[in-house]
């Protein structure tokens, strides 16, 4: 397994000097990974997948190349199954006898959930891209929803048309502890880490693509949803996508 995790590693070098800005969607990154569930009882398997950007095309949802146990976890971990099914990549949870061992390791309360690192590559390039999450064992929390998106005050329609040069107001319902990321590839996001925020479309920006919004909960949850985006401008022909 340190081979492997070794190797994960060196894929590294290929997300350093990333210079676009967060809310950039016309980029190679990792913008969201998944655990579904993000909690699983003993004997349980949750799914691990991501949603990912790609430069001058659409997002798309992505399994991993390679999922493994991180080295930092607990010993009593070490031998949780990672494994891949026909396209997916799965985390079973241990037995309990286990689970309370690791509780005993970390010096968590009894009952409490266990928290195990997983490594992760995605991308089928020389230089994949590398991430880490925590999934959690010993309790059932499913991840959350995107609820009542807006825009301008209204449902999103299956593709946005919005005006040009002008502050569309985008909006989600969310708990105050929750993390909510807006992101773009037309014009430019403003406010994007902030339940409410605003994109602007500029003459100079791309007048299509995509829009996005994340959330992610306190425990470890996380949901997407993504929309084409146009300006009215491109809609009318007039315009230029990325």
């Amino acid at each position: 397994m340190r081979g492997a995790w070794l190797v994960l590693l060196a894929g590294a070098t290929g997300c350093l000097g990333d210079l676009d800005p967060a809310w950039q969607l016309d980029h190679d990154r990792i913008i969201a990974i998944r655990a579904t569930p993000p909690h699983v009882v003993a004997g349980d398997t949750l799914v691990l997948d991501a949603l990912m950007a790609h430069k001058g095309g659409p997002t798309d949802i992505e399994s991993p190349t390679l999922a493994i146990v991180s080295p930092r976890a607990p010993k009593t971990l070490m031998g949780v199954s990672v494994a891949r099914e026909g396209s997916d990549w799965t985390v079973t949870a241990p037995d309990d006898a286990t689970l309370e061992a690791a509780r005993a390791e970390l010096m968590l309360d009894a009952g409490a959930p266990v928290p195990l690192e997983i490594g992760m590559t995605f991308g089928s390039g020389a230089t994949p891209l590398v991430a880490t999450k925590f999934v959690y064992f010993g309790d059932a929390v499913d991840n959350p929803t995107i609820t009542n998106p807006l825009v301008d005050g209204a449902p999103p329609a299956a593709t946005l048309v919005i005006p040009p040069d002008i502050d569309v107001r985008l909006a989600v319902d969310a708990d105050m502890t929750d993390k909510i990321n807006w992101l773009t590839s037309c014009g430019t996001m403003h406010d994007d880490d902030e339940i409410k925020a605003f994109v602007h479309v500029l003459p100079a920006d791309p007048m299509s693509g995509e829009l996005a919004v994340v959330r992610r909960t306190a425990a470890g949850g996380v949901a997407f949803q993504r929309w084409p985006i146009m300006t009215t401008i491109a809609g009318a022909g007039s315009g230029s996508g990325k």
